[in-house]
């Protein structure tokens, strides 16, 4: 049986990327916020939200690119900072570790302000969490992946809403509604419900027309939005933009290590199979 190290041998060494590659490749990895009609819409019922100082939930299913969303509202709100003063910042995010107790969630929003979390009781990090958030003037908390706390902690995300007014963003898939819908004083705080869904239609080639321009931005057109193009990406994608940025980058990074200065409808193909 041939080892490890001589199968290496037989097939030779990785020749490395060109430069010029590797800096594509780079490009291309990175991460990139497309300003999609679907965002804006989310972000506008979110401002509303945060206007007025009521709780809600952000549902969808994963890779639909809701946490990129609620992530960028964040972004939206700059935090402000005086001398010799707390920072004033509108919006927090957090996405919770699981199985998240009480501590644990306070010691996020503590951190999350850049404050030092300091050792104590549950009480003493709740005490600690309430005086940051109304010192740094809090608006929203945008609790992303929330399901991953536990019951019981969803009891001190109400108080949060009851005791100082911050309207509190539930973020999660339709397990989230599962968890919430067990404690009716929860979910009668969280009703309000933005669901962040699927890309179809005109949306979905609008879309992914907007990937090739400000994403991709390969030497030559690739024509994604053409008949061919669109009917591979539509069904290997079923919709989720998650999906539809992995398969883009993925072949779009295969095409150009190919030699090709555009996505390659051969290579196009083989990478949406791996996704079927």
């Amino acid at each position: 049986m041939i080892e490890a190290q001589d199968f290496a041998n037989q097939l030779g060494g990785v020749k490395p990327d060109d430069e010029w590659l590797q800096i594509e490749i780079t490009r291309l990895k990175g991460k990139s916020i497309v300003p999609l009609h679907q965002v804006k819409t989310l972000h506008d019922w979110l401002d509303g939200k945060r206007k007025s100082r009521q709780s809600c939930r952000v549902v969808g299913e994963s890779r639909t690119g809701k946490t990129v969303a609620c992530d960028a509202y964040r972004y939206r709100q700059k935090p402000q900072q005086e001398v010799g003063r707390p920072p004033i910042v509108p919006v927090v995010y957090i996405q919770p570790p699981q199985k998240c107790g009480s501590k644990d969630l306070f010691k996020e929003m503590i951190e999350y302000l850049k404050f030092r979390a300091t050792n104590g009781t549950v009480s003493d990090f709740r005490g600690r969490a309430m005086e940051v958030l109304k010192g740094c003037g809090v608006e929203m908390l945008i609790i992303d992946e929330a399901d991953r706390l536990k019951p019981e902690t969803f009891a001190e995300v109400r108080d949060i809403y009851d005791k100082l007014g911050i309207a509190v963003v539930l973020v999660g898939t339709d397990r989230l509604e599962a968890v919430i819908k067990r404690d009716e004083q929860v979910y009668n705080r969280f009703r309000a419900c933005h669901r962040f869904g699927k890309l179809s239609g005109k949306e979905f080639q609008d879309t992914v027309q907007a990937w090739e321009e400000r994403v991709l931005k390969l030497p030559l057109s690739s024509n994604l939005t053409s008949k061919d193009m669109l009917r591979i990406l539509t069904s290997a994608t079923g919709g989720y933009i998650g999906r539809l940025d992995e398969i883009l980058r993925d072949a779009a990074i295969r095409s150009l290590s190919k030699g090709f200065k555009k996505i390659d409808k051969a290579v196009l193909q083989a990478v949406a199979q791996e996704y079927k």
